[in-house]
C-alpha cells in the first residue's frame, strides 16, 4: 500500500520539515515581541521601584546625547544592579528583534504586515533611546516617554496580529 504525497511532495507521516511561510514568521515575531515586551515592562517597573541610578556614573549628564547613551548603557550592562542589567540587555535585544521583524515585514511586501512592524520598531527604539536618556539625565519625563513608546509598540504588534492573515489561503487571496 503506497501513501500518497501531498502537494509539497511530502508523504504523510514523513519527518520532512515544512517550509515556514513569511506570514507565519511575521505573526510569530509579533507574538514573541509582545511577550518579551511584557517581560521588559515588568523588569522596568522593578527597576523603577527597587533600583537607584547614581547621578555620577559614566555617561551621566553628557555634553553630547548619543555618546552619553552609549556610555550609560555600557555602564548599566557592566556595573548596574542585576535588575538594571537585565532591563538594559533585554532592551538591546528588543531593538534587534524589532528591526529583524521590520526587515521581514519589508520582505513580505504586504502593507498589512509592514505597517505594524514599522510602528512597533519605532516604539521599541524610542523607548530604548529614552531609557538611555533616563540613564543620562535621570529625568522622569524620559521614563514617561519610554512608557508611551512601549504602549505604541504593544498596540502596533497587537494590530499586526489582528490584521495579518491567519492562513496561507487567506495570504494568497490578499
Amino acid at each position: 500500500m503506497h501513501e500518497k504525497a501531498d502537494d509539497r511532495g511530502t508523504a504523510p507521516g514523513s519527518r520532512t520539515r515544512r517550509r515556514i511561510e513569511p506570514i507565519e514568521r511575521v505573526r510569530t515575531g509579533y507574538f514573541v515581541l509582545l511577550i518579551v515586551l511584557l517581560v521588559q515592562f515588568v523588569l522596568g517597573m522593578a527597576v523603577n521601584l527597587f533600583v537607584t541610578i547614581p547621578k555620577d556614573h559614566p555617561g551621566a549628564n553628557p555634553p553630547e546625547y548619543f555618546s552619553g547613551v552609549a556610555q550609560s548603557v555600557t555602564w548599566a550592562l557592566l556595573h548596574g544592579s542585576p535588575l538594571l542589567v537585565l532591563h538594559a540587555a533585554l532592551g538591546l535585544l528588543l531593538a534587534i528583534f524589532s528591526v529583524n521583524l521590520l526587515v521581514q515585514g519589508i520582505q513580505s511586501r504586504s502593507r498589512r504586515l509592514l505597517l505594524p512592524a514599522i510602528f512597533g520598531a519605532i516604539g521599541v527604539i524610542v523607548a530604548g533611546l529614552n531609557g538611555g536618556s533616563f540613564l543620562n539625565y535621570n529625568e522622569d519625563f524620559s521614563s514617561m516617554i519610554m512608557a508611551v513608546a512601549f504602549a505604541v509598540a504593544v498596540v502596533s504588534y497587537l494590530a499586526g496580529l489582528y490584521l495579518s492573515p491567519r492562513s496561507p489561503s487567506e495570504w494568497e487571496s490578499q
